[in-house]
């Protein structure tokens, strides 16, 4: 049982299990946002996407949705997507597999109050043969991104803004995050680069809906 770390397709091959981007001749693009709900913060990014005409996919750390079930509702009012982050905020590859499955099926029975989940991320990128196995058979599919400005390494709402106006292209997936001081960040640089976006064609959407959307639906890139 291989480890593989899937973000960005950095280190080899992208697996061709895993959503990384999709193949599109439409000006769409994937906005996906991690580690909500908080209730200051994801408010703030709520109002700035509701602003630019935009949505998004968010895939919530499930803890934090037992604590602030009334920000899950504002995201769906909004017209947003729900996707599922864990039940904690820990990398999928420390888990054990029995870890990894009860924690899976703790969070997907938490977010199914509101809908049923189709994606997940696992936690910091990290995922194996397993993994991927275990959701498939829960229904999930796992959704990693094409454009990540490091925005939970570097505290530079600027540098995360200039990374996405620079590599946006269509069929593009861009990973931000939310809560506390990222979230804060994830507010500003949504500021500066959607309306940028915007001028130059693009519609940012949900994961759900760039994927339908795909040149080759329902085999788009990174799908079996």
């Amino acid at each position: 049982m291989g480890k593989a770390r899937g973000t960005l397709g950095i280190f080899g091959q992208p697996d061709p299990r895993v959503v990384y981007s999709v193949a599109t001749s439409e000006p769409l693009v994937a906005l996906t946002i991690d580690d909500g709900p908080d209730p200051e913060t994801t408010q703030r990014i709520l109002d700035v996407l509701a602003a630019n005409d935009a949505r998004a996919t968010f895939f919530l750390i499930t803890s934090r949705v037992e604590q602030h079930p009334e920000v899950v509702d504002a995201i769906l009012a909004a017209g947003h997507e729900l996707a599922n982050h864990h039940h904690r905020d820990v990398p999928s590859i420390d888990l054990s597999h029995e870890e990894f499955v009860a924690d899976l099926e703790r969070s997907d029975t938490i977010l199914q109050r509101w809908t049923r989940p189709r994606w997940f991320r696992p936690g910091s990128g990290w995922y194996d043969d397993a993994m991927i196995d275990v959701l498939q058979e829960h229904g999930y599919r796992v959704a990693l991104g094409s454009i990540y400005p490091l925005d939970g390494q570097l505290p530079s709402p600027g540098f995360a803004a200039w990374f996405i106006r620079s590599r946006v292209e269509p069929g593009a997936v861009i990973i931000l995050h939310d809560r506390s001081a990222r979230g804060s960040r994830t507010a500003r640089a949504l500021e500066w680069a959607l309306p940028d976006l915007r001028r130059r064609g693009y519609r940012v959407v949900s994961l759900s809906t760039l994927v339908t959307a795909g040149d080759e639906a329902p085999g788009t890139e990174g799908e079996q």
